[in-house]
């Protein structure tokens, strides 16, 4: 158990702003193959309204697919609102977005690159968020791309997990998406068709976590920090961009130097940002020395954001475990805190894709050859935005 429960869910209402939402229920969905149908029927069995906020939306099979299901609704006179994250969403096709606005949609682009918003032109919407008649909602990892269908069989389609959930905390959700739409259409909160009266759909306590770019460490990094301070006898950490600035690579040591088991699986030969790798493994003395397990997948891209805390708590969604998320980025996660669904479903997810991950010792991580030293020493200096 975690030491003094009461204890933690006040420091966590001081630290998130908010105690947790009871009654929910959160389906974790694996890979393209369960998580692109279960939104595209969200989606086509939408009546009233249809949000929808995405870092990523490329070419490709499934994104003709979700533009024709979202033009689809619109023409049939739901609300279809849609944002695409400027830089995320450069790869996709034009023509998609002149088709759902033919058919009456409304997309809109965050924070395009502009003269007088150049400085902001790092801060990005790195958020996956779906919100269908304000009753179900999607979080998570996932992109609309080819890259992300399938099973993760192969280095095509990639490894990731993505949420379904339903319940009183899907009207955070809404709310979360209204932050970065025109304000002078956002409804108001009593509105049925985008806020409707939403009962108990299991037992779950979770909080949504939207976290903003700020002058220094914002809520996702206080929140990790938090995590690893209470951590007891295990934290489990599923990052494909791990990276972690000099406070939370000097918390994920501490916590392994008191007995806490820290492993860490993170992406391997198959990364999509190899800059993050070097710059990542120029540090992996440290946390080897510490007693941290570090295990890279290489079976595909693995894409998956989960912490895991003592088999009680587990943090879900966008944020990866480094610099951008934690200082550069607005993120979308979800805290749950119910120990009978993180036990069975999420820690059961950590360990499968740890079993088919390959340990880094420490004498292979030493024996690099001195170019390949150098290189990560080189993009370690570009850590702070990577």
């Amino acid at each position: 158990m975690i030491a003094s429960r009461d204890e933690w869910t006040r420091q966590l209402a001081a630290l998130l702003g908010t105690p947790p939402t009871e009654g929910n229920r959160v389906d974790v969905l694996r890979n393209g193959v369960e998580i692109f149908p279960a939104m595209l029927e969200a989606i086509r069995h939408a009546r009233e309204s249809i949000n929808f906020e995405t870092f990523v939306y490329w070419s490709g099979d499934i994104a003709r697919e979700f533009a024709a299901a979202l033009a689809e609704r619109a023409r049939a006179g739901v609300a279809v609102r849609v944002i695409l994250d400027w830089l995320g969403c450069q790869r996709m096709d034009p023509e998609l977005v002149d088709d759902l606005e033919a058919a009456g949609a409304d997309v809109i682009h965050h924070r395009p690159l502009r003269w007088f918003h150049f400085r902001r032109a790092n801060h990005r919407s790195h958020r996956k968020i779906l919100v269908t008649d304000g009753r179900v909602g999607f979080l998570g990892g996932v992109g609309i791309a080819d890259e992300w269908t399938g099973d993760a069989g192969d280095p095509s389609h990639w490894r990731d997990n993505h949420y379904r959930i339903e319940g009183p905390v899907v009207a955070d959700m809404q709310r979360l998406f209204f932050t970065h739409w025109r304000r002078d259409d956002v409804p108001d909160g009593d509105d049925p068709r985008y806020f409707p009266e939403l009962a108990e759909a299991a037992d779950s306590p979770v909080r949504l976590i939207g976290s903003q770019p700020v002058d220094g460490p914002n809520r996702i990094e206080e929140l990790y920090l938090e995590m690893l301070k209470r951590a007891e006898r295990r934290f489990l950490l599923t990052a494909p961009y791990f990276a972690p600035g000099e406070r939370l690579l000097g918390e994920l040591c501490r916590a392994a130097r008191r007995g806490v088991t820290v492993e860490v699986v993170t992406a391997g030969a198959h990364h999509d940002r190899k800059v993050v790798r070097k710059a990542s493994r120029h540090d992996w003395g440290r946390l080897f020395d510490a007693g941290v397990r570090i295990f890279e997948y290489h079976r595909t891209l693995i894409h998956t954001k989960l912490v895991i805390l003592d088999d009680e708590v587990s943090l879900v969604g966008s944020a990866n475990f480094d610099p951008r998320s934690t200082r550069l980025n607005d993120e979308a996660n979800l805290l749950i805190e119910d120990p009978d669904l993180v036990r069975r479903h999420l820690e059961e997810s950590f360990q499968v894709d740890r079993g088919v991950a390959r340990e880094v010792l420490r004498g292979e991580w030493e024996r690099r050859p001195p170019g390949r030293k150098l290189v990560d020493a080189a993009a370690h200096l570009l850590r702070p935005q990577v």
